[in-house]
């Protein structure tokens, strides 16, 4: 029927949203660490676990999403249509830039503050540092009476009186860890965003896709293995989370889905003026 392959454009279509929303918030981070001087907040190999493991799940569960309620209401697409149009690609950037700055964002925040909006970072131990501190953190050898504090993350210590410039280099593990769970975390969210391009999440909810709800079972899962299972913890560089730490994660992550749910509201009210004038034409 009609409807069945409109939706199945729809799916395509809801599977290049994601990627390639996601994407650009993976080189957006990399572009800010670099353009603000931020020691590197995402390996490789954290790199790498996201776009194939973690990413995946989703992305093939978007490929089952049940058609939008009211799909048979909408004109049919010209034949030219651009499958990403100026709207479109507006839509990645913007979800993508807060992507990257998200990332950026667990990072810096576990650097700069041992509070953060009533979320009590301080567990740890770690020693708060300014913002120019971290942006000139090679630098470090030349400060006068730095001597930032041992860290703890569950059975490890952190300590750092032999060299206190390793506070950037081995000492960022928790802020290399609160980034990748920051990006794991809002990447998820983002699948939610994808099971429509326009409607709200009030009206097409996540359960109407069981198989991304279970998908993002699996992606959570696979990271709380590599986060808390120490031989694959130390192979990617991360440590254990607490609580308070998952506040922050969950904090910064979840916005996308506001952001998302601005945009689809003004591309409803665009739909809405473009049918109204397809009509007008027709008359």
């Amino acid at each position: 029927t009609s409807a069945r392959w409109r939706s199945i454009y729809n799916n395509m279509k809801a599977f290049i949203r994601y990627m390639i929303s996601s994407n650009i918030g993976e080189v957006a981070s990399i572009f800010i660490t670099a353009a603000v001087g931020l020691p590197e907040g995402l390996i490789p190999v954290q790199l790498l676990w996201v776009n194939l493991v973690t990413d995946g799940p989703p992305a093939t569960a978007l490929g089952f999403n049940e058609a939008d309620p009211d799909i048979m209401q909408r004109p049919p697409r010209k034949a030219d249509e651009n499958l990403i149009s100026p709207w479109v690609f507006f839509r990645y950037m913007v979800v993508g830039l807060y992507v990257g700055v998200a990332t950026v964002a667990g990072f810096v925040i576990w650097y700069t503050h041992s509070e953060f909006l009533g979320i009590d970072l301080s567990q740890d131990g770690h020693t708060p540092i300014s913002w120019h501190q971290l942006t000139h953190w090679h630098d470090c050898s030349s400060w006068k009476g730095f001597k930032p504090t041992p860290w703890t993350a569950g059975d490890l210590t952190f300590a750092f009186d032999s060299n206190p410039c390793e506070y950037f280099e081995s000492g960022k593990a928790k802020a290399s860890t609160l980034s990748l769970s920051v990006l794991v975390a809002i990447e998820m969210f983002n699948a939610v965003n994808a099971l429509s391009e326009d409607s709200s999440l009030l009206t097409v909810p996540p359960w109407r896709n069981p198989y991304l709800i279970v998908a993002m079972f699996v992606s959570f899962g696979l990271h709380f293995v590599i986060l808390y299972v120490p031989a694959l913890a130390s192979m990617f560089g991360i440590v254990p989370l607490s609580v308070e730490e998952w506040k922050l994660v969950i904090l910064l992550a979840f916005p996308v889905i506001v952001i998302d749910e601005v945009l689809k509201f003004f591309g409803r009210i665009r739909n809405a003026a473009h049918l109204r004038a397809g009509k007008l034409k027709s008359e």
